[in-house]
């Protein structure tokens, strides 16, 4: 499985940009996304930029990857991690909500 980690564009070169993010300073192939100016938040796999995000969307997916590290060293309070998730009741998909009734 492929996590996505979000990163900031500090320069850009082309098709290649200096991002930093969470695993600090990367070099990124643009190629799918294009030029992109600085300060442009990207979604990143595997040194790939696959789509451009905004800023709140970049917090959000750090807050759960924080949220995941927690986790993994055994921590158990970690709803505020998801505050987006647990602040909303799930909605059941369009095909499933006939079957509730």
């Amino acid at each position: 499985m492929c996590v996505g980690i979000p990163m900031r564009v500090v320069e850009c070169q082309g098709l290649t940009a200096r991002c930093e993010g969470r695993q600090g300073l990367r070099r990124l192939d643009l190629a799918l996304v294009g030029d992109q100016p600085p300060g442009t938040w990207l979604l990143c796999f595997l040194d790939t930029a696959r789509e451009v995000i905004d800023a709140e969307t970049a917090a959000r997916i750090d807050a759960a990857l924080d949220g995941l590290e927690a986790a993994m060293a055994g921590a158990t309070d970690i709803a505020h991690h998801f505050a987006d998730l647990t602040a909303r009741t799930p909605a059941l998909p369009p095909h499933l909500r006939g079957a509730t009734a």
